[in-house]
């Protein structure tokens, strides 16, 4: 299997993945959002020197998804995804129908008929890029969380569904990288069309609550499931998150819902006292 379709290859993990799949000597589709991405995404592989075909895809508009089915795809990187900032009681309902439209709706329409066609050759991979808060969540993040939530049920199911056909599924759930995603996150309230005076929270004053790290380990870790040198159907970075990430998953079954009734949890203070861009130390 030789032929790539990266969705979201503009910028941060699939721009990157994209190029390092080219220079593996992979047919990739670097598939963009819009046509302004084109010639960017074309110039800067020019200058890395790698040869990649270049598309606009957007995952919620339809006849990009039906154009997409001429290209002979094998391999599906379900990368493309937004992050819609906020408490899921602030959120207005346009941007929550968006964090859904772009994160779950739109790449699993797109996935359902290239899986199709990887029945029908009898092999094929999927890759979804979902998140650690796919298993996890942290504040003003929740909404982005179902999303990534519905990603990891919708994997897993079709991780069943399809393994008679010969098509291979697996995740990817990176930690919080510093790419520059999270922090754009927190910047969307800006432009919400809501009342703001009847937020529950001030957003011009947190910030995405957790430090980030360099995001090498998730280019190194997806290029490798995209190449099919990995057989993990999970695969978190950074692996030094992975004992905290279970830790937590266990942990709800502990939780008490009156306990400490009335305090600001340390998670959510966090976002008072963390600033923008903060990299792990």
């Amino acid at each position: 299997m030789k032929t790539v379709l990266i969705t979201g290859a503009g910028s941060g993990f699939g721009l990157e993945v994209a190029m390092r799949l080219s220079e593996k000597g992979f047919d990739v589709i670097a598939a963009v959002e819009i046509y302004a991405q084109v010639q960017t995404l074309k110039r800067q592989a020019a200058a890395r020197g790698v040869s990649l075909r270049v598309e606009k895809l957007d995952v919620t508009n339809e006849g990009d998804r039906r154009k997409a089915l001429a290209w002979g795809v094998e391999i599906l990187v379900n990368n493309a995804g937004v992050l819609e900032g906020g408490s899921v009681v602030d959120i207005p309902a346009a941007n929550m129908r968006r964090e859904f439209e772009v994160n779950v709706i739109g790449p699993l329409l797109l996935t359902q008929g290239i899986a199709k066609q990887m029945v029908k050759r009898g092999r094929g991979r999927v890759v979804w890029v979902s998140s650690r808060e796919g298993l996890n969540v942290n504040p003003f993040t929740g909404i982005y969380a179902a999303s990534k939530h519905a990603v990891e049920a919708i994997a897993e199911t079709m991780s069943l569904e399809l393994r008679e056909f010969g098509i291979e599924v697996a995740t990817i759930n990176p930690g919080p990288f510093l790419t520059g995603f999270n922090d754009r996150g927190f910047e969307t309230w800006k432009s919400w069309e809501d009342e703001p005076s009847e937020r529950l929270f001030d957003y011009a004053k947190l910030a995405f609550p957790r430090a980030q790290f360099d995001p090498e380990p998730v280019y190194a870790t997806m290029t490798a499931v995209a190449a099919g040198e990995i057989d993990a159907y999970r695969n978190l970075e950074p692996e030094s998150m992975l004992a905290e990430t279970k830790g937590n998953i266990e942990a709800v079954w502990d939780k008490k819902i009156r306990d400490s009734l009335g305090t600001r949890p340390p998670s959510v203070q966090k976002s008072y006292e963390m600033k923008p861009e903060t990299p792990v130390e």
